[in-house]
């Protein structure tokens, strides 16, 4: 089942995807849909509804190097347990948005990625049990400023710009997330291609060991690494990050305009 995140005019509802209808649903609350999918009488044309990012995001769990690929592409060495950091919610947007350049950084790169979404409040959870706390899948855009990325010793400045977390189309409560084949397009060319099976760390290994650390909210995203092939965004651009089975994430985008001295 697919379900999304929308809005039509003042409503701000979670509805199911069917080709191209959307149909609203009864429950407002993620950790709800974990339990039930109650369909309304309404049915509405996906051209009727604007996006919005599937769930509201209280943090967004990064996962670095989880591809060996991407660990060789970067130059360096394989980590033996996952490298972690996070983006704020502010910088979360959702598909058809714009991604903002920002004028302190000469190269934000595009890094497509399988997110998984958090259905259930959990703590400390065994790997087992990854799959009961999880409501599912979806496509999401690591952007990231590569200047400041290798200038700091760490990533929050490189990973956190406004819109530099696009997230979405919606989400695919059903799907395996091994073996998923992700591709990334930029202007209708393949900039990346990979398949989930190559991660190093498993998503719902990544569930339990996050879990150990952090409390993780319904709604909560963990974002599991990226395939090789990164590369350059530039205004004007059109990028995509498509998985089997899911859908495609869509963004333009657009240089922040610099401020006159």
């Amino acid at each position: 089942m697919k379900i999304g995140r929308f809005k039509k005019g003042d409503s701000i509802f979670f509805g199911i995807v069917k080709g191209r209808d959307v149909i609203p649903l009864a429950e407002k609350r993620v950790s709800d849909l974990m339990e039930s999918r109650t369909p309304l009488e309404e049915i509405y044309n996906i051209k009727e509804v604007k996006f919005l990012p599937p769930t509201k995001v209280s943090k967004v769990v990064a996962v670095g190097l989880n591809y060996k690929a991407h660990a060789e592409e970067m130059g360096k060495p394989l980590p033996e347990e996952p490298l972690l950091f996070m983006k704020p919610s502010t910088a979360v947007i959702s598909n058809k948005m714009k991604i903002i350049l920002p004028p302190i950084s000469e190269r934000v790169d595009y890094e497509g990625e399988l997110a998984i979404v958090i259905g259930r409040k959990c703590k400390n959870i065994k790997e087992e049990e990854a799959k009961d706390v999880i409501l599912g899948y979806t496509c999401f855009n690591d952007v990231t400023a590569r200047d400041l990325q290798k200038k700091d010793v760490q990533y929050t400045r490189a990973k956190s710009f406004d819109t530099f977390a696009p997230y979405g189309p919606w989400i695919n409560t059903e799907i395996d997330p091994v073996g998923l084949p992700i591709t990334t397009r930029v202007n209708g060319e393949v900039k990346q291609q990979g398949n989930t099976s190559d991660m190093i760390f498993s998503p719902f290994f990544l569930v339990s060991y996050i879990s150990k650390i952090m409390t993780l909210l319904p709604g909560d995203v963990i974002i599991t690494g990226t395939p090789p092939g990164v590369g350059p965004l530039k205004d004007g651009d059109k990028v995509e990050v498509e998985i089997e089975g899911i859908g495609t994430l869509i963004n333009y985008v657009k240089a922040e305009e610099k401020e006159e001295a």
